[in-house]
């Protein structure tokens, strides 16, 4: 009976370290068999910013302009229900951003105002009223609860579309944080392009169709002389003569006939020149619009803008269905992928802020791991040397342990796809320490036994039966500590805690389980009459 529980211990011992050396291998070698790749683990230890090097950012997301945007929208949309029901009115420029000014003519267009106001504009909330020789002006302002829903709503999707954004472009293991109230921490390791990570991350991807205005002169424009509810923006054109690159102004209507909001899918696609072009569909709602706007407007040119940049301004010549468009420019295939992946992510809710930018070297990178590991083994040489010497060839299957723990830390840490960063490194550094605390509680009760005078198999039995529950306590109480440093910590506090986690955790297996596998091994099997201890 006792032949098949040591053997069935052992098995699971040989099982669980069979496991971990599987996950570290790639990351000891690249030159591994086919077969391994296609069948066992094949992924690298996973490096953090400090030790991979890489790119640090600090984002502000400016929510006040979300905020502004909502209100310009929502004004746009009242005033076309104004108009709708005949009511008479005259906006009138507000001296705050946060507020809209009406001025009403009459009494019944003012009751009319109210009605419209209640039932199809719940939000806005009439904050003041002043009536003047029959005019009535009102200030309108955005409900509170409403604003913070704003505020909040346009926070999470920016840290979610820069995730997207994130994912698309490539970056392993990125780490992106929420920090305070409005900023995102983003650390990107072992990127070796960061100014394309700023430009990708930055780009707010806000996708206008606009009409062109063709019956004005852009001349006259440009010269200040710019006609109601139109605009001046840019595009680029390239001179196929020379490969020049020239700005071309456009006289735009602002008013957006459809935005970027259903949008499905963005890739990128070869011209019959082998110039790329992104191709973009709608989801069934925006086909039809797209269709509908076509129609309506055949002979005229719709210009394609994203983020206030004209990038094409073709004739529409058909009433167009299925859903299907294409953005030509001066891409180059870097630039129109980029484009693709900011497009598959939608578009930021608000501008977002560089408050920080860091560039780590991979050198100091290296130089850090390589602190890190010396660390290790001074520490590991220190605790080996130290349990010989005081415990003999106890302290010898204490080190055994110990190295297994080392095994199965990395391990798991390649399993779990963590990230190693110099923070966790001390981690694992400080389990080093704490993985020979149960084995000094053990081998002492194991010497209080055989002082009493009793045989191996008794003293071993019963020191390892008396200091469970300490071991036990002392590790969970460790452990419970480190899960709230990785609940509420960021960061390297983060890092710390996953390697000082899992050490524990594979320290009480090898500890606990391992060590008494060799102890009964010795004692039952090759019948020792004395502990060395």
């Amino acid at each position: 009976m006792f032949d098949r529980n040591i053997r069935l211990r052992l098995a699971i011992a040989a099982a669980v370290t069979l496991a971990a050396l599987f996950f570290i291998v790639p990351s000891l070698t690249d030159r591994l068999p086919a077969f391994w790749k296609n069948n066992l683990p094949s992924d690298t230890l996973r490096l953090g910013l400090d030790l991979q090097g890489g790119m640090h950012l600090v984002l502000d997301v400016q929510v006040d302009r979300a905020v502004e945007s909502s209100l310009e929208r929502l004004n746009v949309n009242l005033k076309e229900a104004l108009m709708e029901q005949r009511v008479r009115f005259r906006e009138v420029e507000s001296n705050r951003p946060d507020t809209l000014v009406m001025e009403i003519r009459d009494r019944d267009s003012a009751d009319r105002f109210r009605t419209i106001l209640k039932e199809r504009f719940p939000n806005l909330k009439i904050v003041s009223s002043r009536t003047t020789e029959g005019l009535e002006l009102v200030t309108l302002k955005l409900d509170e609860e409403y604003l913070e829903t704003i505020k909040r709503f346009a926070f999470e999707q920016s840290l979610e579309t820069i995730r997207n954004r994130i994912d698309q472009f490539g970056v392993t293991e990125p780490h992106i944080i929420p920090q305070d109230r409005n900023r995102i921490l983003v650390q990107l390791p072992g990127i070796d392009d960061p100014q394309r990570a700023v430009n990708l991350i930055g780009k707010t991807a806000l996708l206008e169709f606009k009409l062109v205005d063709d019956d004005f002169s852009i001349d006259e424009a440009l010269r200040g002389n710019i006609p109601k509810d139109r605009e001046i923006l840019y595009g680029t054109k390239i001179d196929r003569r020379t490969g020049e690159r020239q700005r071309v102004p456009y006289l735009l209507h602002s008013r957006a006939l459809m935005t970027g909001e259903s949008l499905e899918d963005a890739r990128v696609s070869i011209g019959d020149f082998g110039e790329p072009y992104v191709s973009i569909k709608f989801d069934s709602q925006g086909a039809r619009d797209f269709e509908r706007i076509t129609g309506q407007n055949v002979g005229k040119r719709l210009a394609i803008v994203l983020d206030g940049v004209v990038h094409s301004a073709p004739v529409i010549q058909e009433r167009i269905s299925g859903g299907q468009a294409q953005i030509t420019g001066a891409f180059s295939m870097e630039e129109a992928r980029d484009l693709a992946i900011v497009l598959r992510a939608g578009a930021l809710p608000a501008p977002v802020e560089i408050l920080e930018q860091r560039i780590v070297g991979p050198s100091l990178g290296q130089d850090s791991i390589d602190k890190g590991i010396r660390s290790i083994i001074v520490g590991t040489i220190l605790v080996i040397a130290f349990m010989i010497l005081y415990y003999r060839y106890s302290g010898v299957i204490a080190v055994t342990a110990l190295l297994l723990n080392i095994i199965l830390i990395f391990g798991a840490l390649a399993a779990f796809k963590a990230t190693l960063t110099l923070p966790g490194i001390a981690g694992i550094v400080l389990t080093i320490g704490m993985a020979v605390d149960a084995n000094v509680l053990i081998f002492e009760r194991i010497r209080e036994e055989l002082r009493l005078g009793k045989s191996p198999r008794a003293a071993v039995k019963a020191g390892y039966e008396k200091a469970l529950s300490t071991i036990i306590d002392a590790n969970v109480t460790t452990l419970i500590a480190a899960v709230v440093l990785f609940q509420f910590g960021t960061g390297p506090v983060r890092g710390f805690a996953v390697t000082l986690s899992i050490g524990i955790i594979c320290s009480m297996f090898t500890a606990i389980f391992v060590t008494r596998i060799i102890f009964d091994y010795f004692i039952w099997y090759r019948r020792i009459g004395r502990i060395s201890i």
